[in-house]
Order: structure tokens, then sequence, then C-alpha cells
């Protein structure tokens, strides 16, 4: 237990603590914005294909 406690003290001293932490709010904000733009284009898509359908039929 104590190895834990100060493997975790060397890690939140170290500088590769806040990096990790802000590497993962860059890629949290990048996956946030993949799916906006995937939900926005999604609806897009679908309604192009709606047309095409109703023009074919």
């Amino acid at each position: 237990m104590k190895r834990l406690i100060t493997a975790l003290g060397a890690f939140l001293a170290g500088e590769d603590g806040p990096t990790a932490a802000e590497y993962a709010l860059m890629a949290g904000f990048v996956v946030v914005a993949i799916a906006a733009v995937v939900g926005r284009l999604g609806g897009v898509v679908s309604a192009s294909f709606s047309t095409v359908s109703s023009m074919i039929s």
C-alpha cells in the first residue's frame, strides 16, 4: 500500500501528470466536436437519401 501511495505522489508531483490531463481534455473536446459534426451531417445525409429514394420511386 505504501508503494502505491509513493507512486501516486510521484505521479502527481511530476510533469507528466498535468500533461496527461491536458491531453485527456483535448481528446475529450475532439470527441465532442466529432460527435456534433457527425450528428449534424447524419441528418443531411438522411434527407438526401430520402429525396433520392422518392425521386426513384
